[in-house]
């Protein structure tokens, strides 16, 4: 029936109908558009400015080798590396570039989720088959749920789940008050304890309000803080990086001096008659210290091309601030360390087991220990008027070892006439005095029974390298004693040196019993400490500001003078002038003033008062080795070097010895 009336209709439709009737061109339809476009001939668009090429260059055929490196993958990925604490450029680098990527999920069928949603699928296709049979016959299910009513009427409700009731057990007395008296004190410490517990929550509820007043107090501070931090944290991750990244445009800059330092040996020092001469190298300067004088000098023990400079003035006229900084050979251009001070730094004297320690002499009087870890300016420790500080001021320290407790330990010289030993006990420095010099014109007793004039003015001062308690003290007045840390009155031996103030004072790195001194008398003297006449004298025409021993050898020292020259000697060679004379500092009323050996390498570096600091080499004939000879083994080492200048000063005692006879 509908088959038949469906055709009748068609049928009907045949003649023109008016959907399927050609479209007026004015007509816009959704059937023919675009039609057009692919009927109409194809014409080829060219760029205006395109290349014409010829038959043969459009037949040319390029090769294109196809690699399955990623072009965008970064080639120059650099990372730290922690064992060889550096940045290293990684050689591997990935070219794989996801285009799509699908994260998939797969669970066991016999795990808890995976029974869990196969419950669910099975619950799912009973609900469907449910619906189907829904569908197909209404009847029936209303029938079984009428059938179901009639029996949920005719079933009773079930009664309610009284829940049971756990009763007390009467043979567990556990309970306080289930208790006997037969042991009372136990419950006394408990009460005891509890009152403390409420008395402590009473406490932290009262400072709850003055915490949230203080924390509303610091997040306004902090809010003004905080970028300051972030800054300085910003500044601290690139530290590092920025330091290497200075040294390396350091040591291109100044590759000529880093070359001549490392490889350059003065090949004209055959052709001097054993005479040498010093390379002049880096210069150090900072625009802070100009006006101020070079007072102390001294080598890192641990770091070879690290020193420390102190900064003050030696004009009582002149006095103003001080200032401490640590160069290093790396970077001559600017220092590592800066630290200033109110008063002038005299002296200094760096830890040998903890080179971060540095101890320093001020002006005022006052010591201090100035801690490199620690990112402030100030010093960690300081003494102080209370304290028992120096009342003039501090011409030399001297790190001593530990005591029996271990506490840290250095010795102070001043012109006070006071010997101090400063000790670091719970973050103090406190101060024992060691010896007092008696003041100008009094008399104490000596050794032998001898009356010794003594005066108040100690300049320098050195300790015994192998015997702990010995030392030396040089005064203003030109006499050296020998001193015992055991007596704190007496003097071991007096040694009358020099006619004006002994500058500096040390013993010999490898002979026990030599010592050199030097003086504004223009002289430089090398004594034997059983003997107390000079082994050898020295006059260098100016006043001498510092001595020092070199480290590699028992005969060789150098000593600067007051008109710029320094000058340096090899007794084994040479027992009656210097090897090299030669003038540093070039400007009249520029003076050095300090000198000290690098204990590695062939330098050394010398301070002036213009605050500059002047590295120089030493050329061969400074520094000569005993030759090797075929067949021979050259013996080297402390021993060698004790006897070589045993030797020399058994020439010097032999007229003695004779004239003794």
């Amino acid at each position: 029936m509908h088959n038949a009336i469906a055709h009748h209709s068609l049928t009907n439709a045949q003649p023109i109908p008016e959907q399927l009737a050609p479209p007026h061109p004015d007509a816009s339809t959704d059937v023919g558009e675009g039609v057009d476009e692919w009927t109409a001939v194809k014409t080829l668009v060219k760029p205006p400015d395109q290349l014409e090429l010829t038959e043969a260059e459009l037949k040319e055929e390029f090769t294109r080798v196809l690699t399955a490196n990623n072009p965008h993958a970064p080639q120059n990925i650099v990372r730290y590396s922690f064992k060889e604490r550096a940045y290293k450029p990684i050689g591997y680098v990935d070219q794989t570039a996801i285009h799509f990527s699908l994260n998939g999920n797969l669970i066991l069928k016999d795990s808890d989720e995976g029974r869990r949603q196969s419950v669910k699928s099975a619950v799912s296709v009973i609900s469907e088959e449910t619906e189907i049979k829904d569908e197909e016959g209404t009847e029936d299910t209303q029938v079984i749920l009428q059938k179901e009513a009639e029996a949920a009427e005719a079933e009773e409700p079930p009664p309610p789940k009284v829940k049971e009731q756990k009763l007390a057990n009467q043979f567990n007395f556990i309970e306080r008050a289930s208790k006997t008296l037969n042991n009372p004190l136990r419950w006394e410490i408990y009460d005891a304890y509890m009152e403390e517990l409420q008395k402590m929550e009473k406490s932290k509820e009262k400072e709850k309000p003055k915490a949230q007043i203080a924390k509303k107090e610091e997040k306004k501070k902090g809010r003004k803080l905080t970028s300051l931090e972030s800054q300085s944290d910003d500044i601290t991750k690139i530290s590092k990086a920025a330091k290497i990244m200075e040294r390396m445009v350091n040591q291109n800059i100044f590759d000529d001096i880093a070359q001549d330092f490392k490889y350059f040996e003065d090949a004209s020092d055959e052709y001097r008659d054993q005479k040498g001469t010093l390379l002049p190298l880096w210069k150090f300067q900072y625009d802070k210290t100009k006006r101020l004088a070079v007072t102390a000098i001294s080598w890192n023990p641990k770091y070879k091309d690290l020193f420390a400079v102190g900064y003050g003035s030696y004009d009582f006229m002149k006095q103003s601030h001080g200032m401490l900084l640590l160069y290093t050979m790396k970077n001559p251009s600017f220092p590592e360390y800066v630290f200033s001070s109110e008063s002038g730094i005299m002296c200094l004297d760096i830890h040998n087991d903890h080179p971060y320690l540095v101890a320093v002499g001020f002006y005022d009087g006052n010591v201090a220990i100035y801690n490199l870890k620690k990112a402030t300016s100030q010093p960690s420790y300081k003494s102080s008027a209370k304290s028992g500080k120096h009342t003039d001021p501090v011409w030399q320290v001297r790190w001593q070892k530990d005591d029996m407790d271990n506490n840290l330990n250095f010795f102070s010289v001043s012109s006070d006439g006071r010997i101090v030993s400063w000790t670091l006990v719970k973050n103090e420095l406190v101060h024992t005095d060691v010896i007092k010099l008696s003041a100008e014109g009094t008399t104490m007793q000596g050794p032998e029974g001898l009356q010794l004039q003594t005066l108040g003015c100690g300049t320098s001062f050195d300790f015994h390298k192998k015997i702990d308690y010995l030392f030396l003290v040089g005064t203003e007045e030109g006499k050296i004693y020998k001193c015992s840390k055991c007596y704190s009155s007496q003097f071991l031996d007096v040694f009358e040196a020099h006619h004006m103030a002994v500058d500096s004072v040390s013993w010999n790195p490898y002979h026990l019993k030599v010592f050199i001194s030097c003086s504004s008398d223009w002289t430089v003297k090398i004594w034997d400490h059983t003997i107390k006449t000079p082994m050898f004298i020295y006059d260098l025409h100016s006043a001498v500001g510092d001595v020092a021993w070199s480290p590699y050898s028992s005969t060789v020292f150098a000593a600067v003078t007051t008109d710029g020259k320094a000058h340096v000697f090899d007794l084994s060679i040479n027992k009656y002038e210097a090897l090299c004379t030669q003038i540093v500092v070039a400007k009249k009323k520029n003076k050095i003033t300090h000198i000290q050996f690098n204990p590695v390498y062939p330098v050394v570096i010398i301070g002036d008062e213009r605050g500059h600091i002047t590295c120089l080499k030493l050329s061969p004939n400074l520094r000569k080795m005993p030759k090797e000879k075929k067949g021979q083994v050259v013996k080297k080492g402390p021993e060698v070097e004790i006897a070589k200048l045993d030797k020399l000063l058994n020439l010097v005692r032999e007229p003695e010895g004779t004239a003794g006879k």
